[in-house]
Order: structure tokens, then sequence, then C-alpha cells
């Protein structure tokens, strides 16, 4: 009944039209977004067909003898039709790993798509990993906001959103990820000694590709970016990919204003307001600085799960 086959590039068109009509995928899942980092992760995605109709896929690369689900996105998974049972789920699984035997890939590693990206339930695959006996090896907390049951912000936040107030701190939408992420990487720098995950070069080919789904918003003193923060938005979330302040931002409690603006104007009227974990080392180290800034906006926590499973 069911037929997998391995993603091939003349698959490109009939992978993105199911990502978009799929009842958890998002944008990242596009193949112009998931080629970006080609170079750097060996894809061996597949699609998944049912009576000659395509009914699922799986973005995914292969490292050494395991499948990640995908080492290049901060989430994967089955995507999967409306029209999927359970019990295809489990159908869909058995193939999976009839074809990586084949393969001689021995393990998986599975980022389920968090909940708050699904347009309908989708957790069936959480439920055939438990059946494939996985285990949880990654737990990474994320601070998130129901925009229809919001928090209120702390009192610090409240203060930090004066004070740009009175120092007429600007705040909008801007194309200056040239300005921008030298800031953003000499604050990794200085606080992680790494850089960002996407080159300047990488974010600008992305935000062509994808210009209604990457944006940037600056907060600005005398036309010095003194704040900032690049969002990946979905159908259901705004999500938060970078935050970063300078000296002064901070001082003038830029963050605040900015955030403020983000959350409570609804600019996009999306659901969700995602600020990203706080974690390093799957979920095993807590930054509790940054994410006590995040819960001061009202987030409250969502977990990125990562499960990995043995190929019989």
């Amino acid at each position: 009944m069911f037929e997998i086959k391995k993603y091939e590039e003349e698959n490109k068109s009939d992978w993105d039209n199911f990502i978009k009509n799929s009842k958890n995928g998002t944008f990242l899942f596009m193949r112009d977004y998931m080629g970006y980092h080609s170079d750097r992760f060996i894809d061996n995605s597949f699609l998944f067909y049912k009576n000659n109709n395509l009914v699922a896929v799986l973005p995914a690369n292969i490292n050494d003898s395991t499948l990640y689900s995908h080492q290049g996105l901060t989430y994967g998974g089955l995507i999967q039709s409306y029209k999927l049972s359970t019990k295809d789920v489990l159908e869909i699984f058995d193939i999976l790993n009839d074809e990586l035997k084949k393969i001689a890939v021995k393990k998986v590693i599975y980022k389920p798509v968090p909940f708050i990206y699904h347009r309908a339930p989708s957790q069936e695959d959480i439920y055939a990993l438990y059946k494939n006996k996985a285990v949880k090896i990654g737990c990474n907390i994320s601070s998130t906001i129901y925009q229809n049951n919001k928090i209120k912000f702390i009192e610090s936040r409240k203060s930090g959103i004066r004070k740009s107030l009175k120092e007429n701190v600007i705040i909008e939408k801007s194309e200056r990820f040239d300005l921008f992420w030298p800031l953003l990487n000499q604050n990794l720098e200085n606080k992680y000694r790494k850089n960002a995950v996407h080159s300047l070069e990488e974010i600008n080919l992305l935000h062509k590709r994808f210009p209604e789904n990457i944006r940037l918003f600056t907060a600005t003193k005398n036309d010095e970016i003194i704040a900032g923060t690049v969002l990946f938005i979905s159908e259901n979330v705004i999500h938060v990919q970078y935050i970063v302040a300078s000296e002064k931002g901070k001082s003038l409690g830029a963050l605040d204003y900015l955030f403020d603006y983000l959350i409570n104007n609804e600019i996009y009227k999306k659901q969700i307001f995602d600020f990203g974990h706080s974690n390093e080392g799957m979920g095993e180290y807590l930054n509790e600085n940054l994410i006590f800034q995040k819960e001061g906006f009202g987030g409250r926590g969502v977990v990125y799960d990562v499960y990995e499973y043995l190929i019989d």
C-alpha cells in the first residue's frame, strides 16, 4: 500500500507543494531553505506514497551510519498529510526502517515538529517513536506566548520600555542585515566564543528566497542600531531566531521596547510568539539569565524534544 522513495531534485515541485498543504510543515522544509547548507549535510530525505499519492515526507540527512531529521534544522520529523491515520504513520515507520536497513543505517536521531507549529494535531509520529522504543536524548525548553492568553510583562521589562520611550528609541523593520550581523556576531563571540549559525551571506540569501518569512526588526538611536531581532515567521508562529543588544541598547532598555512592539502590536496577527530555547548541550544546561529575560515578557515553557532509536 505504501511506497518509499529517496528525494531527488526532480521531486522539488512535488515536495514543496506538499509542505505548503501539509498539517505540520513550515517554510524551513521548503527545498530552497534546506538547500542553503547542502554542502555541509548529505541529504537523505524521503517521500512516502499511498496508492501513488504523496502523503508524507521526511527531511533528513545521513552522517556515518545515523539518519538525522535534520541536523541543519531546528526541528524536523515526519511531515504529514491531513489524511494520514495513526495506523498509516506506524506503517510508514516500518517501511522507513526497512529501507534504512538496506543502506546500513543503524540509528535514527529524530526531532519532531513542536506542536505549536501544527495546523492540525500531528503527534502520530511521537506514538510511532514510542512503538519503536525510542529514547528521549534531548529536551530544550523554549519560552512561548499565546496571543489570546498573554501574561503581563514583569516590572523590569516595563521599566526598560519607559527608558526607551524617554530616549526616543525608534523601532522599525529593516533590510540592513549587513549592519546587524557584526553586532550579533560580536555579542555571540564575547558570550559564547562562537558566531551565528547563519553567515551574513546565508541569511541574505535566505531572506531573498523567503522575504515574507524572514524579517529583521531593529531599535535605533540617532541612526545607530542598538538592538535587534531576526524573526522566522510561519503560518501560526513568530519565532525569534536571533536577539542582540549593544551596551547602549541594554542601558536604554531597547530590547524591552522592541519586544513590546512585536508582541503587543501583533504586527503579523499570528497566534503564537516563540522566543526559542535557552539551552545548551541538548537541554542539559539552562541559561538562567536568558530565560529570565524571555519569561519576563510572559513566555512560558514549550519543549523541543530529540529522540533516538536503533534500527534492529
